[in-house]
């Protein structure tokens, strides 16, 4: 049963569009669910901060304050406001409408991941009367979808920080203390074209992919080496994800372009992984005669680990009975890390239905995670064991 409430909020929630996407002209603005955001917790008794990101684009800082001078930490509870794109004829049911079927709720971002904000203010309210002896702060990000924008920001300028931070990513209620890291790249080459009957008029760019394919095959294969049993595919990944090259079948291709992606493990290093990849690739341009151009087509994201003997994760696994593990997909997580916070991903969606039509959230899955959120706000923010 859910509490009325809590329903509505889920539904207006859903109501608000906050795509967040690399192509302009499907990108929103987020600014309406942080609007919504900070008068639900301003009501609850939180002081607010709406942090501007960019155009259209803001973070949400809401604290609750502790009553212990010495509780410079705080627990925090964090996640992103915006969804991915959808397309609207795979759903069967309007995105932006929350419906009830069969034991689900869905809507876009219910699972992943703006209904774990309804839940935290569901929890919160249990202490509307009860006074913290260590803050609770509650971060509502932009843009975690595309470029992590609003998690660098709070970053850069050491905002939103505690002690320990749960994200309410998508992990069907199971801990989380590692996740892979995300780098999207691209390489481009440039050739001649020319008339297909004489290979000599032109420098074919096909051909100097295709060497530059081969060569990032076999660096996939060597990434391997490196194993991390914990993770259900236990080592990085390179996907060669799309490529685009060449405009007839009579004329010598000159413009070439892939595009692909490596997910590294906690301990891999972004910059020396491009070091290597740029190592590989040298040469190409003399043996094709070419010009070749391989770059970021991201800043990149980093793996994110919190070590298996912190309070935080051992609190967390004592309250479930269950060992915290790895999970494949990326989160904000190394940007907390980045400033000495221990950090837990678990939410109550299953990443099966994120970026998915028809994505639900299990209504069975809500009171369990409730009972979570009331239990670590209890210890950490009544009790104060959130304190540094």
């Amino acid at each position: 049963m859910i509490k009325p409430r809590l329903r509505q909020q889920l539904a207006e929630l859903t109501a608000l569009p906050s795509i967040s996407c690399t192509m302009a002209e499907q990108d929103m603005s987020n600014v309406p669910v942080i609007d919504t955001l900070a008068n639900w917790f301003e009501t609850a008794g939180f002081a607010c901060e709406i942090m501007p990101v960019a155009p259209g684009k803001a973070n949400l800082i809401a604290v609750r304050a502790g009553t212990d001078p010495q509780a410079r930490g705080g627990l925090v509870l964090a996640g992103h406001s915006d969804t991915v794109p959808f397309d609207q004829n795979l759903w069967h049911n309007d995105p932006f409408k929350m419906t009830e079927r069969d034991g689900k709720l869905y809507g876009l971002g219910m699972a992943d991941m703006k209904g774990f904000f309804a839940l935290i203010l569901d929890a919160v309210a249990n202490y509307a009367k009860t006074p913290f002896r260590a803050p609770l702060i509650v971060i509502a990000t932009c843009d975690e979808e595309t470029s992590m924008a609003g998690a660098r920001a709070l970053m850069e300028q050491s905002k939103g920080q505690g002690r320990f931070v749960l994200i309410g990513e998508p992990t069907n209620l199971k801990p989380a203390r590692l996740h892979k890291g995300v780098m999207l790249e691209r390489v481009v080459i440039t050739g001649k074209s020319g008339h297909s009957s004489d290979p000599e008029l032109g420098r074919n760019a096909i051909d100097a992919m295709h060497e530059v394919v081969s060569r990032l095959q076999q660096f996939r294969t060597s990434l391997k080496k490196i194993q991390q049993p914990l993770f259900p595919v236990p080592y990085p990944t390179l996907n060669l994800g799309c490529i685009h090259g060449g405009d007839n079948p009579n004329r010598i291709c000159g413009l070439c372009e892939l595009q692909f992606d490596v997910r590294p493990l906690p301990g891999m290093d972004i910059e020396s992984i491009r070091a290597d990849i740029r190592q590989l690739l040298n040469g190409i341009e003399q043996q094709f005669g070419v010009s070749m151009l391989y770059e970021p087509a991201t800043a990149g994201s980093g793996a994110a680990e919190t070590p298996a003997d912190s309070p935080f994760v051992q609190k967390i696994e004592g309250l479930l009975g269950e060992t915290a593990g790895a999970v494949s997909f990326g989160t904000e997580a190394p940007y907390f890390r980045a400033q000495n916070m221990d950090t837990v991903i678990l939410g109550p969606g299953n990443i099966e239905q994120a970026h998915q039509p028809d994505e639900y959230l299990e209504i069975k899955n809500i009171s369990p995670m409730l009972l979570l959120l009331n239990q670590l706000i209890h210890y950490y923010c009544v009790q104060g064991h959130a304190r540094l």
